[in-house]
């Protein structure tokens, strides 16, 4: 059992792994929170699809794909906010229309790019054993980012998320607090794309959250619950992947969703 564990860690690219498999598996559970009970589930999907236009640059001019996406995905959660209040549209329309808009064009300036090659599996499946030392930095960089951000906004967050109609009173204040959310979004689905990949990131953003929403009553305890479920999903999926030759990414979602079930299954029983 202590070989399991620790014979991996022999390897520098484990070690990066972990780190990146980490701070995926608690920050994304850490905005799924606030996802879930906004619920907008979708948006996950949404934004990783619609950074693919950023990560096809970088792979173009020679630059870590990950720094590359931070402005899309920036980008695309300003519009998403912009394009539902100019077009009078709701949230999931303009998430819909952006997230497909971007991706399309993310798989035309692929097709177009003949100078490059890129692994279609890794970037859709993830690939955290692949992380460089550049890639931890963004990460790492990122989380920080994004931990100062909820610390800052935290209670107008919760303003926002638990009463929207009220939140209107500040219609100002809270229309910058929706914005800076989607930007501390778009950066963590960045960094979860390199472990979980394009298609699976959501999972690792709502699944945890989820689960936690059903254990606990008070939301910060369902944040730091998320937080704890999400690091557990992501470092175990990872050590499956590793000894058992599974994609990252899905390994990490089944664990996720296998503790989801459980709760489900405990829960049903509870009461009798």
């Amino acid at each position: 059992m202590i070989d399991f564990i620790v014979a991996p860690l022999e390897y520098g690219f484990m070690i990066r792994a972990l780190i990146g498999s980490v701070l995926v598996g608690v920050m994304c559970p850490l905005l799924g929170a606030y996802v879930v009970t906004r619920n907008l589930a979708f948006i996950g999907d949404a934004l990783a699809h619609a950074v693919l236009p950023g990560m096809v640059v970088g792979f173009m001019v020679g630059i870590n794909p990950a720094i590359a996406a931070v402005p899309t995905g920036v980008g695309v959660a300003v519009l998403i906010r912009t394009v539902s209040r100019r077009a009078g549209l709701s949230t999931d329309t303009s998430i819909g229309i952006l997230f497909a808009t971007m991706f399309a064009l993310g798989l035309a300036m692929l097709a177009s790019a003949t100078t490059i090659r890129v692994d279609m599996e890794d970037l859709l499946l993830g690939e955290p054993l692949a992380a460089t030392p550049t890639d931890i930095y963004v990460s790492l960089g990122i989380t920080a980012v994004v931990i100062l951000g909820l610390f800052a906004l935290h209670h107008w967050l919760l303003f926002s998320s638990f009463d929207p109609v009220g939140s209107q009173i500040f219609r100002t204040r809270t229309n910058i607090v929706d914005y800076a959310f989607l930007i501390m979004l778009a950066l963590v689905i960045v960094i979860g794309i390199q472990v979980a990949g394009i298609v699976l990131v959501m999972a690792m953003l709502v699944i945890p959250a989820a689960t936690a929403y059903l254990l606990v009553r008070r939301f910060t305890s369902m944040m730091v619950v998320s937080a704890m479920l999400g690091a557990a999903a992501a470092v175990t999926g990872l050590y499956a992947s590793y000894h058992f030759n599974l994609p990252a990414g899905p390994a990490m979602t089944l664990v996720a969703s296998g503790i989801f079930a459980l709760v489900i299954s405990f829960r049903r029983r509870a009461p009798i």
